[in-house]
């Protein structure tokens, strides 16, 4: 084998979903303290709003730039902790009663390991999500996106130091963005 193509890579990449699934389930039952544990103290959380642009322009203009204008998330730690304490209250507007969510995690890549993958400390990973929210009765929503996640290793595991999601629509359909990503 060449290249990235090793065991040692191959062991890195089952080791990298097998952490991404996991947080997809520690939010899907709703553990959001320990969700918030994989996160690093200085995470960057941010989804740009998509822009319809002329053909041509679509890799400067479509998506808003962190720090620039408005975006659907531009967090830190603090803010998710302070949204997690909010949801927790049971009197969150749009979280009571608690949304039934589904994460799914897929088109899992190694896009950047540092230093190698055998000794990795850093890791930027793509991949795909689909999340399906359900609320009340008959409330439902299905966010369909992209994702670059840089991991940073803490010991045996991973956390999480940026996040950047890319939703694959302009116009938001759900009546707000309470869920986490």
């Amino acid at each position: 084998m060449t290249g990235r193509h090793t065991l040692s890579w191959f062991a890195l990449k089952q080791e990298v979903e097998d952490f991404l699934y996991m947080e997809a389930d520690l939010l899907d039952q709703r553990m959001f303290w320990e969700w918030l544990d994989l996160l690093a103290e200085d995470i960057v959380y941010f989804m740009p709003i998509r822009r319809n642009v002329k053909f041509g322009q679509h890799a400067e203009k479509e998506n808003t730039k962190q720090g620039e204008g408005i975006s659907w998330f531009d967090e830190d730690k603090w803010t998710l902790g302070k949204r997690v304490e909010q949801i927790l209250t049971g009197v969150h507007y749009a979280e009571e009663p608690l949304s039934r969510v589904t994460h799914m995690v897929s088109n899992v890549r190694l896009l950047e390991v540092s230093p190698s993958p055998e000794e990795a400390t850093n890791v930027v990973v793509g991949s795909r999500f689909l999340v399906y929210q359900n609320r009340v009765e008959y409330e439902t929503n299905t966010f369909v996106g992209r994702r670059i996640d840089t991991l940073r290793r803490n010991g045996d595991s991973w956390l999480i130091a940026r996040r950047e999601l890319i939703l694959e629509q302009n116009v938001l359909l759900a009546k707000n963005l309470s869920i986490l990503f």
